[in-house]
């Protein structure tokens, strides 16, 4: 059986996809438009199914410049413009300019709320507000929010960005109007955190991904905590695997799923060609940094022509679902440019892995 055929099995994609795209949203400010939307973290409140999104923005162009936002030390925006022609600028990322030794986001991103009734068909709500970058640690923008409830609170794990590092902050909210900043939990260089929804034998435990840039890569590890801030006694429990699916790098996707067999997490993981897929780790129930069983083969590829063709392509994104019994209603980016969604069996993921895949 072909790779394609496998990922028909396991993945249903919406027909209705994308379910949300750039020009659906409005931009923060008139003289910004919005170039992407990317990997929102979901969850459900008031009977309805929320995303939060993440959305890049970049200043309005003129010709012959790149122009660029950042947040400055007021927390207000400031616009740098960098001219073409400059030979000290770099400009062979679409995502990066590098500029003297230093490197920008030529977008900066904020997270918003949509809902829906359906969850196929979202909107933005009135009366909630977006969430900006606000620290020095976010100069440039917040991105990528994984949402976990525990009990009453919702928990938004999400990626801190500036120009001294990426690392993983931590908002709490009940009502999602007021919000409690707890700051920066893991240092750089880190993120794709997802907090487990319940405490296992007494502690709270957390996915994260460290990033080194000799010794080591980029793994996914496993931290324990007594009160969701100060974490500690950290496992690597995943790494790249030479030659399959995920040979780069690799992520945690949103919080796990408590099943029967232990702890299911769908995880992205990308190749040298930059193409990114989705598998599954089974996590022990009792023991989440005893892997069981992991994707030998992706449960989802990018071949959609919305996955393949965007702002950055061959990407599958995922940090968001909700579970409804056995399946899974799965919120994902899409060639990071647009939202997408799909459904998923969770015997089906579970009968697709390998025990004690390497």
């Amino acid at each position: 059986m072909n790779q394609r055929a496998a990922v028909h099995e396991i993945v249903k994609r919406f027909p209705e996809n994308p379910l949300v795209i750039p020009s659906g949203i409005t931009p923060s400010r008139p003289d910004m438009i919005i170039e992407c939307l990317l990997n929102p973290g979901v969850f459900e409140f008031e009977n309805k199914i929320w995303m939060l999104m993440r959305v890049a923005e970049r200043p309005r162009q003129t010709e012959g410049f790149i122009s660029l936002p950042i947040y400055n030390r007021a927390g207000e925006i400031e616009i740098l413009k960098f001219d073409k022609k400059d030979p000290a600028c770099d400009f062979s990322d679409a995502r990066i300019i590098r500029y003297a030794g230093k490197e920008y986001l030529t977008t900066l991103s904020h997270l918003r709320l949509v809902c829906s009734e359906d969850g196929i068909h979202f909107h933005e709500p009135k009366g909630f507000s977006p969430l900006f970058g606000k620290s020095e640690m976010e100069a440039y923008g917040i991105e990528d929010c994984r949402v976990t409830k525990i009990e009453s609170d919702y928990y938004l794990t999400y990626t801190m960005v500036s120009a001294v590092g990426v690392g993983v902050g931590l908002m709490q909210t009940r009502d999602w109007k007021n919000f409690t900043r707890h700051g920066m939990i893991f240092a750089p260089h880190n993120k794709d955190c997802a907090i487990f929804p319940e405490k296992i034998n007494g502690k709270y435990y957390a996915l994260h991904r460290p990033s080194s840039p000799s010794l080591g890569g980029n793994y996914i590890w496993l931290a324990e905590s007594f009160d969701l801030l100060h974490w500690g006694n950290h496992q690597c429990i995943a790494t790249t695997r030479a030659t399959l699916w995920d040979s780069a790098r690799i992520g945690a996707g949103a919080a796990p799923i408590k099943t029967s067999a232990g702890w299911v997490e769908i995880y992205h993981g990308a190749d040298e060609q930059h193409r990114y897929c989705l598998g599954a780790l089974l996590l022990d129930a009792n023991d989440p940094s005893r892997v069981i069983a992991r994707s030998k083969e992706p449960i989802m590829i990018p071949f959609a022509q919305y996955e393949l063709t965007g702002f950055f392509g061959k990407v599958v994104f995922t940090n968001g679902h909700v579970v409804d019994g056995d399946r899974i209603r799965m919120y994902y980016g899409a060639s990071d440019e647009v939202i997408c969604g799909a459904e998923l069996s969770i015997p089906e993921v579970l009968n697709s892995l390998s025990v004690h895949a390497s």
